[in-house]
């Protein structure tokens, strides 16, 4: 099984450490999104994902929270290409 990639972020004053899902970039937004898990089950079984946004550009490593309907919609599709090059 392939290794996946790790962060650490800081929650509720907490350090979890992540493993990263998925980056991508939006021309639309001119931001970088990433897609990590803390490997937790959410109150439906599933594990928790987050999508945050970041500056690649910067280095700062400081994650943004995603804001406007617009971002969430841009990565409801991304999300959906995701899961359908997977099923193939």
């Amino acid at each position: 099984m392939e290794e996946l990639e790790k962060i650490t972020i800081e929650k509720n004053g907490e350090r979890l450490e992540c493993d990263v899902l998925f980056t991508f970039d939006s021309e639309d937004t001119n931001k970088a999104y990433i897609g990590y898990t803390d490997n937790k089950l959410a109150s439906n079984g599933r594990k928790n994902i987050y999508i945050s946004s970041f500056d690649p550009i910067l280095g700062t490593g400081t994650l943004e929270d995603v804001e406007t309907d617009e971002e969430w919609d841009m990565i409801k599709d991304v999300l959906k290409e995701i899961e359908e090059s997977i099923e193939r």
